[in-house]
């Protein structure tokens, strides 16, 4: 997923340094705008995109949790009692949640 996000930043900063730096003009300039919208609204991109979100949000929130285990059982001995405590409500408290990110609404 990450080598994909470096690719499209890639191919995109390519695009943006053609635009900026072409002699073409507007009308090149428009070209190329209308090809990136007509990419931006094909439904395999943005399903492509949709997913690559949906997975990095799963493996985000694996790795919160996995971290935050490895850090109580490391620090949880050594932690005063009322902070343990309240460790403990929090993580209570979001296990519910689908989404601990904040990121729910794309």
């Amino acid at each position: 997923m990450t080598a994909m996000r470096y690719r499209l930043t890639f191919a995109v900063g390519l695009v943006v340094g053609y635009v900026l730096g072409t002699r073409a003009g507007r009308e090149r300039y428009e070209q190329l705008k209308k090809s990136v919208r007509q990419v931006a609204q094909n439904p395999a991109v943005r399903n492509t995109a949709e997913s690559a979100a949906q997975n990095g949000r799963a493996y985000a929130g694996k790795a919160f949790s996995a971290v935050s285990d490895k850090v109580s059982e490391k620090v949880g001995d050594k932690m005063p009692g009322a902070v343990a405590d309240r460790v403990r409500s929090l993580r209570e408290r979001g296990q519910g949640s689908d989404d601990d990110w904040g990121t729910s609404n794309t």
